[in-house]
């Protein structure tokens, strides 16, 4: 094997890097002869390929209390579709007819409760009942049917793949701590994302590619703030962060040589940075120097990888018209679905797609009819595609906002025009793939869409169902941070198996 001239390891820098968070490794520095026997005697093939705990001293982060993940996954990756803004549950998924007789009453103090409102219409003198004015069409599924909004046909095409999870509640009644909260278990910002959870836990199955990648399409209406630590690591190594793919030329920002640049002259400079990283880490055995090391390797492997992921030619005419017409449109939902197909078959653990724009205080008819006409054929075209490639089995997939709207309208009432405000009480989102039950509806609310009546979701349910079907016990996902085990499910969280195939 070559060696590194300065650190007298490989001479691969990412080798180096992999090869220092071996358990061998770890107890051979700290411990000396003793600990390298120990390290070799216990679980010494755990490596960040493998989704190593690195950056912990917690005995879970360096891997002896168990190997991950902790069982066999029914999943392997998992693609999550976010609707940023929160899209009405009442006007897509939760089909209520009898609110028709109900139009302009008042909601019943008895169904609100005193439930908490947000200041958009706590000064509302009334809180009168808007009934969806969409049609909801009777689809197939294992259940003998589901019923969705006129908006979804091409969704209803797949309902008999999805799990319908109509009971999920969450406690943030604003946007940015909604997201903050469905994208890293907290209100706090500052935690890891969900993503980064699972690239942590996995590691990377293509050493081309980021284990995480985040994709944003701008939609139409009132736009919320997307921040970049929605995707972030956290106190996580900063490997496991989200990588943002971009439309248009340049998929990920300074990934392209300047011209004049040849690909010898970019391996010649990384050779002489990771060489003076080396040094560095030598000095300070700061883990991130290390991650620093391996993010310009892979860096340097994605200007061979991104062109030829991002490039359709070699999509077939049908599979392009199956997402729909705006497939050739970079950074269109159509687009960024096929490219999570793409993205996921080439071993990418996390994929998530943002679509922006749902936040429908008023004209929400309008909005919702644009927004639903840009998902619907691409989200279920993506399910198709999983499913004849055989991936979806083990593809985990995720629809969700942040939390769902009243049914009480906001500002005036009008039978072709409405509005409706934020609702955490109750909101609907749903699953297919990666070992959930196809074709079902789990939980139900009350007659008004405002309370849950059967199997109520939390969000910190959702993620330990989800790690769980990845192959992790969620109260085991740990890192040490300041002196605490933290994880993404906090001290929550249930796994919901009567969703579970």
């Amino acid at each position: 094997m070559r060696r590194n001239p300065i650190t007298q390891g490989p001479a691969d820098p990412l080798e180096e890097y992999l090869l220092n968070l071996t358990r061998r490794r770890f107890f051979g520095k700290v411990a000396g002869s003793l600990g390298a026997a120990l390290g070799g005697a216990a679980l010494a093939d755990l490596t960040m390929a493998k989704g190593a705990l690195a950056g912990s001293v917690s005995n879970e982060a360096v891997g002896i209390l168990s190997n991950l993940p902790h069982y066999a996954p029914r999943a392997k990756r998992v693609i999550y579709l976010h609707m940023e803004g929160a899209p009405s549950q009442l006007d897509l998924y939760d089909h209520k007819p009898e609110l028709v007789q109900r139009f302009d009453e008042d909601l019943p103090d008895s169904v609100r409760n005193g439930q908490r409102i947000t200041g958009m219409t706590s000064g509302q003198s009334r809180f009168p009942v808007a009934p969806t004015m969409f049609r909801f069409d009777r689809h197939e599924n294992n259940e003998g049917g589901v019923w969705l909004s006129e908006l979804l046909p091409h969704t209803g095409s797949v309902a008999h793949e999805i799990c319908f999870i109509k009971s999920l509640h969450t406690s943030a009644i604003n946007h940015e701590p909604g997201i903050t909260f469905f994208q890293t278990g907290t209100e706090q910002p500052g935690r890891p994302s969900f993503g980064a959870w699972v690239s942590y836990g996995l590691g990377s199955a293509n050493r081309n590619l980021p284990s995480f990648v985040v994709m944003i399409t701008q939609g139409l209406g009132n736009m919320q703030a997307l921040s970049a630590r929605f995707w972030g690591s956290g106190f996580l190594p900063s490997e496991h962060q989200g990588c943002k793919l971009r439309a248009g030329r340049d998929a990920v920002l300074h990934l392209r040589d300047p011209d004049g640049l040849t690909r010898e002259d970019r391996r010649q400079m990384l050779d002489l940075v990771s060489e003076i990283n080396a040094r560095e880490f030598q000095d300070s055995l700061d883990p991130e120097v290390q991650a620093r090391i391996a993010q310009h390797e892979m860096a340097y492997r994605m200007q061979m990888s991104v062109p030829e992921l991002t490039d359709f030619s070699d999509e077939s005419e049908a599979t392009l018209a199956m997402y729909g017409p705006d497939v050739r449109t970079p950074g269109s939902f159509a687009a960024n679905c096929l490219m999570a197909r793409r993205l996921s078959e080439r071993g990418v653990r996390f994929v998530q797609l943002y679509m922006r724009g749902w936040d429908q205080h008023g004209n929400l008819p309008g909005e919702l009819r644009a927004q639903a006409g840009a998902v619907d054929q691409p989200q279920a075209a993506l399910i198709k595609d999983l499913r004849q490639r055989g991936l979806l089995d083990d593809t985990l997939v995720l629809w969700a906002g942040e939390f769902g709207r009243t049914v009480y309208c906001q500002g005036p009432l009008a039978r072709e025009n409405y509005g409706r405000d934020h609702h955490p009480r109750c909101f609907t989102v749903w699953l297919a793939g990666g070992g959930v039950k196809p074709g079902i509806s789990w939980g139900k609310t009350d007659d008004f869409s405002y309370n849950i009546i059967e199997n109520p979701v939390e969000v910190h349910d959702l993620h330990a169902t989800m790690l769980h079907l990845l192959g992790f016990e969620h109260k085991r996902l740990t890192f040490r941070h300041e002196g605490r085990d933290y994880r993404l499910t906090d001290v929550h969280g249930k796994v919901v198996r009567g969703i579970m195939a």
